[in-house]
């Protein structure tokens, strides 16, 4: 009998320390933003992580919009929970909100921008996203106590709408970024935009990597549903085995790429109350170079931010006990956001 009354007492503790975490909602957002012509669905998941004790007061939070990456969703998953969680249980970051939207779209990724032909995922996430979220839970409703982060395709995306966007966020953490500009394998003489010339059908786009990421930022920056099965145009193609360049076509991509974008937007990140930008040093080829240059970009406007690299790749370190969200994006909202 005495083993059964510790039996139920030690498993009644346990479910009392299960219920001290937080829990997430997952809502679908009928977007007007989303409606499109490329068969995009504009109906989008919205995954909430709320803090624990969250039902039982009336406090109001300040909310972290996090971006995922190419092939990724809505879904905050049990070990993105519970770093979460751990956030707050060690004391990195006071109670606060979380909001992942989908941009998985038909090529796999939005890139987080308006696109006259799989919509307006820009004017999605900063205004209709933000708007909901706003509406619907106990947030602290104003820029400083709204921040924007991301990892890869979202480290591209949380510095490009903090810096289009500095009335909607007040500080932007991106988590090795990607896009920032034309180099190595996205650079004009990689092989990747000679394994686009090669590709005739969708089920040969579809077993590639970097020609979908390629056809991805096409559908966003410079489509074109004339040019089957890619629908966009590229700044670079091979004509009797010589690279040539559509220099409209590059002005397009060059428009969305943050280091070719700083010098017009200065003035917005200089109100920005704080930026992050970091990477793994063993993160592909191009994501120390890039983000080297954006942060030397930054740095030559007088544009105050940290740049940090670490003994990592592109993932083993960001959602992770000796991780990157745990002991430096989440600290970095709690010194920076307005609780």
């Amino acid at each position: 009998m005495k083993n059964i009354i510790l039996f139920g007492l030690i498993l009644f503790s346990n479910l009392q320390i299960l219920a001290q975490g937080g829990r997430v909602e997952r809502v679908i957002l009928e977007s007007k933003a989303l409606i499109n012509k490329g068969g995009e669905n504009p109906n989008r998941n919205i995954s909430i992580y709320l803090p624990n004790g969250y039902e039982n007061s009336t406090k109001k939070f300040p909310v972290i919009y996090y971006l995922h990456g190419f092939f990724g969703t809505d879904v905050i998953t049990p070990q993105m929970l519970s770093i979460l969680d751990k956030g707050i249980e060690k004391g990195k970051i006071r109670p606060f909100i979380l909001v992942q939207a989908d941009n998985k779209n038909l090529a796999d990724g939005s890139f987080y921008s308006n696109s006259s032909l799989t919509g307006n995922w820009e004017d999605f996430m900063v205004k209709e996203l933000v708007e909901y979220v706003d509406s619907h839970y106990r947030t602290l409703a104003n820029r400083d106590s709204r921040g924007i982060a991301g990892h890869s395709m979202g480290g591209y995306g949380s510095f490009k709408l903090g810096m289009l966007h500095p009335e909607v966020y007040s500080s932007i953490y991106a988590l090795s970024p990607g896009l920032l500009a034309f180099v190595k394998e996205f650079g004009p003489n990689s092989t990747s935009f000679r394994e686009l010339g090669n590709i005739k059908t969708q089920e040969e786009l579809n077993k590639s990597y970097y020609p979908k990421v390629l056809t991805a930022v096409g559908r966003a920056w410079s489509p074109n549903p004339n040019v089957q099965p890619f629908q966009c145009d590229f700044p670079y193609f091979y004509e009797n085995g010589q690279l040539k360049v559509n220099q409209s076509v590059l002005e397009k991509w060059e428009a969305n790429m943050p280091v070719y974008m700083v010098g017009k937007y200065a003035d917005n990140l200089r109100k920005m109350k704080a930026i992050k930008l970091d990477w793994g040093r063993n993160d592909s080829q191009r994501f120390p170079i890039q983000i080297g240059m954006l942060s030397q970009r930054l740095e030559n406007l007088g544009i105050n931010h940290f740049a940090e690299e670490y003994i990592g790749d592109h993932g083993n370190k960001i959602w992770t006990e000796d991780g990157r969200v745990l002991n430096d994006l989440l600290p970095f909202f709690n010194d920076y956001l307005t609780f």
